[in-house]
């Protein structure tokens, strides 16, 4: 019998271990941090309107001067419901030194996110997010996903995956110290950094009918061609479709996206010539 409950334990001891090993892995490990090139390009941070759970309205522009922390969550994302408690410590700890986080909720309804911000006790405003939203920001592919914002607009930081609250507090820090509208060329992530460039979009591109590529300055009849053109030339990812067609069936699709921006070049070059 007590071997039973030997084996029995070290059975459970087991299970534990291999568990904490898949979180670190999932959760904890692929957290990354993505910054502007070494020339200090950092990205202006997409405007955007919305309205939160209470009803109030969120228009990025009204908080140009405070730093911005933009957090993409799902109240059914594990690595998200342990952030957001860290999130509403560092709101209280540095919101009078003007510090504001927004929660963009990407559930599909708002009913489990009211609940989740009262359980959670919540102290910033949380609106419904949209596709669209995400794609102006490069496109929300794995939450949590948040955003660092200067005092001057532009996005200083991307975090994707479960990120230590130390890291924020740090970068957040640096940022406070900041004056308004001046870019701070010397900023410093903290932990790792992932090498490629924080992605953003514009409206235009984002509502396009060949999303990514603004093509509001074709006239109907050269975007008519346009689309006869991509629709002509297979996408080379492999997933056997158009490059018109991947781009509006997966605008996640890189190879899509750059055939298509490559031939809207080329194609306004010869129009305008």
């Amino acid at each position: 019998m007590k071997k039973g409950k030997v084996l029995l334990g070290v059975f459970l001891g087991i299970v534990v271990a291999v568990g904490l090993f898949f979180v670190n892995k999932y959760w904890v490990t692929p957290a990354t941090t993505e910054v502007a090139n070494a020339s200090g390009n950092f990205p202006q941070a997409p405007e955007f309107s919305l309205t939160s759970l209470s009803g109030e309205k969120i228009n990025l522009q009204d908080y140009r001067g405070k730093v911005v922390l933009l957090d993409f969550w799902a109240t059914w994302c594990g690595p998200c419901r342990i952030e957001i408690p860290g999130f509403v410590q560092l709101q209280n700890k540095y919101g009078s030194q003007g510090l504001a986080i927004i929660g963009v909720s990407m559930d599909d309804g708002p009913e489990p996110v009211r609940q989740f911000y009262q359980t959670f006790h919540m102290n910033y405003p949380v609106a419904m997010g949209t596709d669209r939203l995400g794609e102006l920001y490069g496109g929300i592919l794995g939450l949590p996903t948040s955003f660092l914002i200067g005092r001057d607009g532009r996005i200083y930081a991307k975090h994707v995956g479960l990120t230590d609250p130390s890291v924020f507090e740090a970068e957040i820090k640096e940022l406070l110290a900041a004056p308004p509208d001046k870019a701070v060329t010397d900023f410093r992530t903290v932990g790792y950094t992932a090498t490629r460039d924080i992605q953003t979009s514009t409206p235009e591109e984002v509502n396009s009918v060949v999303p990514g590529v603004d093509v509001s300055k074709l006239n109907p009849e050269e975007l008519k061609e346009f689309e006869k053109l991509l629709s002509q030339q297979k996408c080379t990812c492999g997933c056997g479709l158009t490059v018109l067609k991947c781009r509006q069936v997966d605008s996640s699709c890189q190879a899509s996206l750059q055939q298509a921006r490559a031939d809207y070049a080329k194609f306004v070059e010869s129009h305008q010539g």
